[in-house]
């Protein structure tokens, strides 16, 4: 058989990662302007806003799902582990989605000031609660959980709110609000446009504050995520194309080419997602402080059979769902409007 000349358990790490980089990046500006929705006074201003994002939003999601079932496929023993010990923290995320989605749908079925107010809120603090836990995930992941020798997590819920993984969730915070401000300026015109272009400068200051800072922290407390850089100095590339993109965000705006500066804040997501596989690698989770206890692509993959019946799915349905996000986008390109059927 073709597959079994291939590492599956290496294509199935890269097509994991794949699908959750995209998550973060396409999903990220729809939590950011959530982040950044309430930062708006006037009723029209945050109905473009949320318009925006409407015909987009739901299908963003899709990423998500598909990341999480090709991880249920791929290595069922990491997806039966962090489930249940990210538990509480899941389900908490999951209200969250829920109440940001309602929120988008609900807000503007009644014209009553407080109704709206109501949902606004819900749609924020929904958005930021969803990135600050999707970046506590991660940096519990960077430190490493307790694990027993059986892979089952031994911590509690607030051993997951240690200060490493708060510094990561804020980070996300940070750049998912710098994303967001670069999409809705590039989405908007007008006094909105205006008002979101001021906020730009402030949201990148704040990221790469965060991001400074959360890079020290890897550094000083995390250092084997920084292990296959120091032995393979070639990695280092990344780490240089990931500041290099950073960079390029205010040289584009001042320019006023909006597209070009999301594209290099995409390509930012997208090289953070890297580094952080990078540093993990070959771990899916791994243990602190036994890290022989850590599961890896291979001791928690599912069988050859199965990874290579999965790819064949992959491999047909990834196309697909790339081919419909790119047609949702080509189809509502251009500048928001506002008209009956909006938000």
């Amino acid at each position: 058989m073709f597959f079994e000349h291939l590492d599956l358990n290496l294509i199935w790490f890269f097509l994991v990662g794949m699908l959750l980089t995209g998550y973060a990046m396409l999903d990220g500006f729809d939590l950011g302007v959530g982040i950044l929705h309430l930062l708006t006074k006037t009723d029209e201003h945050r109905r473009l806003m949320l318009n925006s994002i409407g015909p987009v939003w739901d299908g963003n999601e899709v990423w998500l799902v598909t990341g999480g079932g090709a991880l249920f496929a791929a290595f069922p023993d990491v997806y039966a582990t962090v489930f249940s010990g990210f538990y509480l923290p899941f389900m908490i995320l999951l209200v969250m989605l829920i109440f940001r989605a309602v929120a988008i749908e609900f807000r503007s079925k009644e014209p009553m000031g407080w109704w709206r107010q109501l949902w606004d809120t819900s749609f924020s603090i929904s958005s930021g609660s969803s990135a600050m836990l999707f970046g506590i995930a991660l940096g519990n992941i960077a430190l490493g959980l307790p694990l027993d020798a059986q892979g089952e997590f031994r911590g509690t819920f607030l051993s997951l709110l240690n200060p490493y993984a708060l510094l990561v969730g804020l980070t996300t915070v940070a750049l998912f609000a710098m994303h967001a401000s670069i999409y809705v300026v590039m989405k908007t015109e007008g006094e909105l446009q205006a008002q979101v272009r001021g906020w730009i400068r402030n949201t990148i200051a704040f990221f790469v504050i965060c991001y400074i800072t959360t890079t020290m922290a890897t550094l000083l407390y995390v250092p084997q995520m920084t292990e296959h850089v120091r032995n393979q100095p070639g990695f280092f590339v990344l780490a240089l194309l990931n500041m290099l993109a950073i960079a390029a965000i205010p040289r584009e705006i001042y320019h006023g080419r909006d597209i070009r500066a999301f594209v290099f804040s995409c390509l930012n997501i997208v090289f953070l997602m890297a580094l952080f596989g990078l540093g993990v690698f070959p771990y899916m989770v791994p243990s602190n402080p036994n890290m022989a206890f850590g599961l890896t692509i291979y001791n928690s993959a599912s069988s050859q059979t199965t990874l290579g019946i999965m790819l064949i799915i992959a491999l047909l349905a990834i196309p697909m769902v790339t081919a419909y996000t790119i047609s949702i986008y080509w189809i509502f390109r251009g500048k928001v409007q506002l008209d009956a059927k909006s938000y």
